[in-house]
């Protein structure tokens, strides 16, 4: 197969897709390795990732060249031992700068190749507040898929775009009449560039309950606290600084009256 490298080839029962790579917040990833990481899934394969990443120079290690390395995408299979549905997971250290097309093809073709019929991509939903308990957000491929989502709680957004690979990856998957689910963890824009786990949980709780499995959250759930807490003390602060920029206290303000 162009572009892949396959380690096995094992003979999967009904295997769905799962894919993940960094972006808001690094939701998707957070949630996707975690549950690779807890079901202990086993390597199946790469993409050579050359052709798809455009490389802004080298790096020097004590003076010495070091060659280009290339952001990496891994397959990862588990094996559910016939009490359920099998899961290939494609985890990549960043979305291709070229050729996404292309890149998205293949990871289909892998997938097809092992028999999935069903794609789950996951993603973030940027908020403008801190949510206590952050949502879902789903969209599907189909109305049975939406009425399926409905009943995890799943919340229907309407109209939106999904941008980047986790939109594009269904879009070609439904191309081949693939079914195709995102879900997307609600996080606060403010900060969107610190690492959710809570957004994570959210996507984790619906989409092991979809796929039908069951892991232990503890880590995750430790990880989310810290974290929480970061977030918390980010938007004080940001609050502070806009009452402290942007408001005037009354006295200042019925003064500047009188002299006006």
């Amino acid at each position: 197969m162009k572009f892949v490298n396959l380690y096995e080839e094992p003979k999967l029962n009904n295997p769905c897709l799962v894919t993940a790579w960094p972006g808001v917040g690094n939701v998707a990833l957070i949630a996707a390795t975690y549950l690779k990481d807890k079901l202990n899934a086993d390597e199946l394969g790469e993409i050579e990732p050359a052709g798809f990443f455009d490389m802004g120079g080298t790096f020097i290690k004590d003076n010495i060249v070091e060659p280009p390395t290339f952001p990496e995408g891994r397959f990862y299979y588990w094996d559910s031992g016939g009490e359920g549905n099998d899961i290939i997971f494609f985890i990549a250290e960043a979305q291709p700068a070229t050729g996404s097309y292309e890149y998205a093809g293949i990871v289909l073709d892998v997938a097809q190749k092992f028999g999935v019929k069903r794609v789950y991509s996951l993603a973030a939903a940027l908020t403008e507040y801190h949510p206590d308990q952050p949502r879902v957000l789903g969209a599907a491929s189909s109305p049975e898929l939406l009425e399926e989502l409905k009943q995890v709680d799943v919340v229907m957004a309407g109209d939106f775009f999904i941008a980047g690979l986790n939109g594009l990856l269904l879009g070609v998957a439904a191309e081949r009449e693939m079914e195709g689910i995102c879900l997307l963890g609600e996080t606060v824009k403010y900060a969107a560039k610190m690492a959710n786990p809570r957004g994570a949980q959210s996507i984790l709780r619906v989409l092991t309950t979809l796929l039908g499995v069951e892991i232990d959250m503890a880590e995750l759930d430790e990880f989310a606290e810290n974290a929480e807490k970061q977030i918390r003390e980010l938007g004080n602060e940001m609050k502070r600084e806009f009452l402290q920029n942007f408001t005037k206290p009354i006295w200042e303000r019925q003064e500047h009256d009188e002299n006006g």
